[in-house]
């Protein structure tokens, strides 16, 4: 057996990274591409390797060198008019060797796990494509099988039809052709097809045709669990490098992304924290009904936005503003506190006066970074599972005064909870002190008593003028792409100001859609917050089942737990992601956390919360 590997192109869409290079030579983690997969092709005791080079190709061929020698014996043909022809071109110049012994087809901007090759040579079907089940973020040729795998039809891109979109399967572009095959089908339907319609084609172009003749020769092997991409742009590079990295850094490239997971469609996410229950399906029909519409008009700007959010949340409308995501308003709020005093007469610098913020940790980070570290003043509870109550703040920030007093309630990560009757004697407090309380209850919906917990109302907020209230609708109501969150506080000089620092269109159409149809929809709300109750509860006692665990109660969407000596939460996390493609979050270096291990584990829908429990035992039986 041979292996022809087609790497002439210029990947241009890659930009500067293929400007002196084709794209074989990229860089994923360290590694090119092409000794990657030629280390691959080492493993199998093939006969040859076949490269075809084109763009910069003889940088291609000194960097390989003389250096696998002793593995492989590498061949090279050159398509000299690459920039003019596609890759059938570029196979059609290998149709000789093609034809002299079973050949291993690959595309060399592949990068994909070391048992994938092997997948073919130790099939005992002569011919073969690599297939995946279609994704969301697969592009390029589709096929369709029947019952028993036969490939029936390939489906170019001007064919592709996403109402069909859960019958395709994606080629992987990798393939395996035996000898007869190139001999009596592919290659003279290769000649044939490239005399009639030209050299600019793909080469699956010919296995449609060969597909239409209903001969079954070529199956198609659909892999399961196997990670795999295709390099085709800077954005699959990126993704690249959080899929293959090395185990030291593979957290890193996963949490430095903070979302998008979309892109990892196999992955169940168990660190970003959303409502399992809401939307309904029937919410998402009316957003999908109206999605036309709504990404080809402007939003509405401040001023409209503000008449929907107070009908949606039930506040006035001088006592509100929303915002593009909690952490527009975060921002904004926590820049308002700082002081900016007249320009001195001798240097054109301001007088800034930073006025102390009172911070409980451990919590959620985007409020502390972005407030000035030497004003702040934190508390952490002196207790394992760290609890808190208002008796507890009130003690600590008599005796260390603060200007603003941060409360996220429950708090994240320790689920901590303040009853609303305890916030009522911290406002009392805080206000015969002078003291700014900025409550952020994006989690309170998921709390016990759920509906009579929240702040924002205008009773309330009138009755506490120095009382802000913050609230993330991803959270509670599951809806972290259209970027929503709110602010409300009785002081209408405070709202007036935070609106005039942010965009006039700081909120995209969705969003503003989503709050205008909400209403019609609170009692499914009602329920999903019901039903996740129930789940919390049932997840909970799952989660104390496992022994390396030791779970503290929550109120919120999540619990934080202690991992138990011997075990890290690293090496739990890592043992999630790489053998469950789970992941979850390590909270050991949280700010605020003792020196134990730590995990956070949201809480997701009763089939997604049996699937992490059953992964979680089966590391507890190692």
């Amino acid at each position: 057996m041979q292996a022809i590997i087609l790497a002439a192109g210029m990947g241009r869409r890659l930009g500067e990274y293929t400007k002196d290079n084709t794209k074989c030579m990229l860089s994923v983690n360290g590694v090119r591409l092409i000794d990657r997969m030629l280390g691959q092709l080492a493993e199998l005791d093939l006969k040859r390797v076949v490269i075809v080079t084109g763009y910069q190709a003889q940088n291609l061929i000194d960097y390989i060198g003389n250096r696998y020698d002793d593995k492989l014996k590498i061949d090279y043909v050159e398509n000299p008019i690459y920039d003019k022809t596609n890759n059938i071109y570029s196979l059609a110049l290998a149709k000789q060797q093609m034809q002299e012994d079973d050949t291993l087809l690959l595309e060399s901007d592949l990068i994909f796990d070391d048992g994938m090759l092997r997948l073919l040579t130790e099939n005992p079907y002569p011919n073969l494509a690599l297939v995946a089940k279609y994704e969301q973020w697969m592009d390029g040729t589709m096929v369709r099988l029947d019952h028993d795998n036969n490939i029936v039809n390939f489906v170019p891109k001007a064919a592709f039809d996403y109402n069909e979109a859960s019958s395709y399967y994606k080629t992987v572009n990798i393939y395996k052709f035996s000898c007869a095959f190139s001999q009596t089908k592919y290659v003279p339907f290769l000649e044939a097809y490239s005399k009639a319609v030209g050299n600019n084609e793909y080469y699956e172009n010919v296995l449609r045709i060969i597909s239409f003749l209903n001969s079954h020769e070529l199956k198609a092997l659909p892999i399961t669990n196997e990670k795999w991409y295709e390099i085709d742009d800077k954005q699959d590079l990126d993704i690249a490098e959080a899929l293959f990295a090395d185990e030291r850094y593979l957290l890193r490239k996963y949490y430095g992304r903070f979302g998008g997971f979309w892109r990892f469609p196999q992955m169940l996410d168990f660190c970003y924290l959303v409502n399992p229950y809401f939307p309904t399906p029937r919410v998402m029909d009316e957003m999908k009904a109206n999605f036309e519409t709504l990404l080809t008009q402007y939003p509405s700007g401040m001023k409209v936005n503000t008449i929907i959010a107070s009908k949606c949340f039930g506040v006035s409308e001088d006592y509100i503003i929303p915002g593009n995501g909690a952490a527009e308003l975060i921002k904004v709020l926590m820049e308002s506190f700082v002081e900016y005093n007249h320009l001195t007469l001798f240097r054109d610098t301001a007088i800034i006066t930073k006025p102390k913020v009172g911070i409980i940790r451990p919590t959620f980070e985007e409020y502390p970074n972005r407030y000035y570290k030497e004003a702040q003043v934190t508390f952490v509870p002196e207790n394992g599972d760290y609890r808190y109550t208002a008796d507890d703040l009130m003690n600590f920030f008599e005796a260390n005064p603060v200007d603003t007093l941060l409360i996220i309630n429950p708090d994240n990560p320790s689920g901590n909870f303040i009853p609303k009757s305890d916030l009522f004697r911290l406002c009392d407090w805080s206000a015969k002190k002078g003291i700014r309380l900025v409550i952020d209850e994006s989690f309170v919906d998921f709390s016990e008593d759920w509906e009579n917990n929240s702040l924002l109302s205008d009773e309330i907020l009138e009755k506490n003028p120095h009382l802000i209230v913050m609230k993330s609708i991803s959270k509670s109501f599951g809806v972290p792409g259209i970027r929503l969150g709110i602010l409300a506080s009785a002081n209408k000089k405070l709202i007036a100001g935070l609106k005039k620092q942010v965009s006039i269109w700081n909120l995209n159409s969705f969003a503003e859609f989503f709050m205008q149809i909400y209403n019609k929809y609170e009692k499914d709300y009602k329920t999903a917050c019901g039903k996740f109750i129930e789940e919390r509860a049932d997840f909970e006692q799952k989660l104390k089942s496992i022994s390396f665990l030791r779970v503290m109660p929550s109120q919120a969407n999540y619990f934080l737990c202690e991992i138990l000596p011997p075990h890290t939460a690293n090496e739990v996390v890592l043992y999630m992601l790489k053998h469950h493609n789970i992941l979850t979050r390590d909270c050991s270096n949280k700010p605020g956390l003792d020196d134990r291990q730590y995990m956070r584990i949201a809480v997701r829908n009763h089939e997604d919360n049996t699937r992490l429990i059953d992964a979680l035992r089966q590391f507890d039986g190692i």
